[in-house]
């Protein structure tokens, strides 16, 4: 039985926690360390069945019987928990960024070089039963050579202010999955970048030194052409759709909806609207991302999302800030570390 400690109890630490003592099989947490502890926290670990609580994460370090650990905490401290865990050779999993600095992340790399512990990402689209059907079929060749790959990432509603002056911003933040997604789908990587954006939602957004309503356009290295569309704010629900045209045909996804029952009537064609929050759209392929990273864990696997991989999305988000700033295509070879 993998032991585990979650490190950052916060929303996306207690969505990891959840799954693993619902939905994982052998793995357990044995502990979460939250600077911020409070009594919300010590509930949860307690309905969790979470035996040891810290405010700080060294605790879980230091102990012995644990053989991973979930990095959940701010952006800002991910690389630096990250050297650490590995040092004391625990198997880390990291949610996404594993930082905005490229030197950082190379200094992940480079312990992780010096060490056998395994090391997986946070991009759980890659575990989306939709995002992965996509994937499966073009890596197959049923739609032949990949030439266009469109993809619409829209959130419900935008994030605090307060976040958003810390989330690096939008290219980071939000559409960083989406470069991941890129990558993924069409198993290529990005050679130049050209994005366009504005405040298009709310203005405190933009106050705030982001934009929240962008277009990107990049061209892969196999010589497709990329497209994605964002904004802060889709009013009917969390918009997630994707489409590979390729030499022998399309493959595209939809939204998930709560059922797929359409009302026909005098009035009009009414369906569902799209699941609303990310945690609904995606609770599934959270459950699934930490069966792998556990199972690469466990039987000696390669994690499906590496440093690596994590690197490379960060250095296109940045491609593409810089292509924003400076209204011109960005060579993904101009962003060195």
């Amino acid at each position: 039985m993998l032991k585990v400690g979650i490190i950052g109890a916060g929303r996306i630490g207690k969505v990891h926690g959840e799954s693993i003592t619902r939905y994982v099989k052998g793995a357990q947490v044995q502990a979460v360390a939250d600077a911020f502890l409070n009594d919300g926290i010590r509930s949860w670990a307690a309905e969790m069945g979470i035996p040891h609580i810290y405010d700080d994460y060294h605790k879980i370090l230091g102990d012995p019987s644990i053989g991973a650990v979930m990095i959940c905490s701010s952006t800002d401290t991910h690389s630096q928990i990250s050297i650490e865990a590995i040092r004391a050779g625990k198997h880390v999993f990291c949610e996404k960024p594993i930082d905005h600095d490229l030197k950082r992340i190379q200094a992940v790399r480079e312990e992780l070089a010096k060490s056998d512990v395994k090391y997986q990402v946070g991009f759980n689209r890659r575990y989306d039963h939709n995002f992965r059907a996509v994937h499966d079929a073009v890596a197959a060749g049923r739609i032949g050579e990949p030439q266009i790959l469109k993809i619409t990432s829209r959130d419900p509603n935008p994030p605090s202010v307060d976040y958003i002056k810390v989330s690096g911003g939008i290219f980071l933040d939000m559409t960083i999955h989406d470069f991941d997604m890129a990558r993924y789908l069409l198993g290529s990587e990005v050679t130049e970048v050209f994005a366009a954006g504005g405040v298009l939602v709310d203005r405190a957004i933009g106050e705030a030194g982001d934009i929240d309503t962008a277009v990107i356009t990049m061209r892969m290295a196999n010589g497709a052409l990329a497209v994605i569309d964002n904004s802060r704010k889709a009013v009917y629900g969390y918009d997630q759709r994707a489409e590979v045209f390729g030499s022998k045909g399309q493959i595209a996804i939809s939204n998930d909806t709560a059922s797929s029952a359409v009302l026909s009537g005098e009035n009009g064609v009414v369906a569902e609207k799209p699941l609303y929050f990310f945690l609904e759209r995606y609770m599934q392929a959270y459950a699934e991302e930490m069966n792998e990273f556990v199972d690469a864990v466990v039987h000696n696997k390669p994690t499906p999302a590496n440093a690596d991989d994590g690197l490379q999305a960060v250095r296109i988000g940045l491609a593409a800030k810089k292509s924003y700033e400076e209204k011109r295509v960005v060579r993904l070879s101009e962003i060195q570390f």
